[in-house]
């Protein structure tokens, strides 16, 4: 991630992050609210320093169910406290009283029966409360930064947690396409890896091309709030309209079988990235995935900045699949104490 480009300039601030776990809080926006009957319990919790997939695993023990009866719909940072939704297949007659669940790392806030499973990437996206600490630099220049991300947005990049400690899944994941053999549970981690990789590296050219929230000729469109398309067309007022407004937004590749949906410049750097990373390429074709499309730009909604003495307080939503350290990137780079594992999906 230090080698991609900043949209916005360089870092502005330094800082430290996640100093306690209170100062990394995430509220997971579902978009919707469970029905009140159904063969599934949605329980939300709040948890401190505790990993999401552990904390499916304690509820299904707890309650004496096999671990595919808890699921949820995305991870979140483990180095935070967080509120998230965990969907419980429970039997109708079967009363629970979640007030006598106890544990030190995490507690049940409600729970609400529903009449459907929670499906990964069922969620509209997310509440973020960050504290940076010990925080250095010119306070009207961070405002001014705060100012534009608020009015452009940043770079839709895929963050350092998805590629592991020091990208080591990155390296994994060339391995696996090779022919290592690597445990089930691993390989869409991996994949995700080199999938994000190769859009990341798309991003990073019109970044330095400052195209990433332009238009160019054979662009694919985005609706903002929404993983709808459509596209390419010929640039009009009508999409230059759309475009400034944050209607829609353009997109890069996440790579599959099949044709690049994009066409003329924008088709010719993406297949320019692509020809570079001819093995990363192969191996996503190989393990099935189809082309899909990310957009390139990342709305940052509600943006505010709140300062005490040596300490700032950013508070903003994004939406499902976008990273928060993107945004404290093109303010503050790489803050001191972010651990590589804390993860946001």
């Amino acid at each position: 991630m230090s080698s991609l480009p900043f949209a916005h300039g360089g870092p502005v601030l330094t800082g430290q992050l996640r100093c306690a776990p209170e100062d990394f809080r995430v509220d997971e926006d579902l978009g919707f609210e469970p029905d009140g009957a159904g063969e599934h319990v949605f329980v939300r919790v709040e948890k401190r320093g505790a990993n999401t997939d552990w904390v499916a695993a304690e509820l299904a023990r707890w309650l004496d169910l096999p671990p595919e009866a808890v699921s949820y719909a995305g991870l979140k940072d483990r180095h935070a406290v967080t509120r998230q939704t965990f969907s419980i297949a429970v039997p109708i007659k079967r009363s629970v009283d979640w007030s006598s669940l106890a544990h030190p790392e995490f507690r049940v806030l409600d729970a609400v029966r529903h009449g459907r499973k929670l499906k990964r990437g069922a969620l509209r996206g997310n509440a973020f409360r960050i504290v940076l600490r010990s925080v250095c630099g010119d306070r009207a220049q961070a405002e001014e930064r705060i100012a534009i991300i608020r009015e452009r947005g940043v770079p839709n990049y895929f963050g350092e947690q998805r590629f592991g400690r020091d990208g080591a899944n990155l390296d994994r994941a060339l391995e696996m396409f090779r022919g290592r053999r690597v445990a089930r549970q691993q390989r869409s981690l991996l994949i995700s890896a080199a999938r994000s990789h190769l859009f990341n590296e798309v991003l990073a050219r019109r970044v330095a091309a400052q195209s990433w929230n332009q238009a160019m000729d054979g662009d694919v469109w985005m609706l903002d709030g929404s993983h709808s398309i459509f596209g390419p067309q010929p640039v009009d007022e009508q999409i230059l309209r759309r475009l400034a407004d944050r209607d829609i937004h353009p997109t890069g590749p996440l790579w599959g079988r099949g044709a690049l949906r994009s066409t003329g410049a924008v088709a010719d750097l993406e297949q320019s990235v692509a020809g570079g990373m001819a093995e990363c390429t192969t191996g996503l074709e190989g393990v099935g995935l189809n082309q899909e499309r990310r957009s390139l730009r990342l709305p940052v909604t509600d943006l505010q900045a709140e300062w005490a003495d040596d300490a700032l307080t950013l508070s903003f939503w994004l939406p499902a699949g976008a990273y928060a350290t993107t945004v404290l990137r093109e303010l503050c780079g790489s803050p001191a104490g972010d651990p590589a594992d804390a993860m946001q999906e």
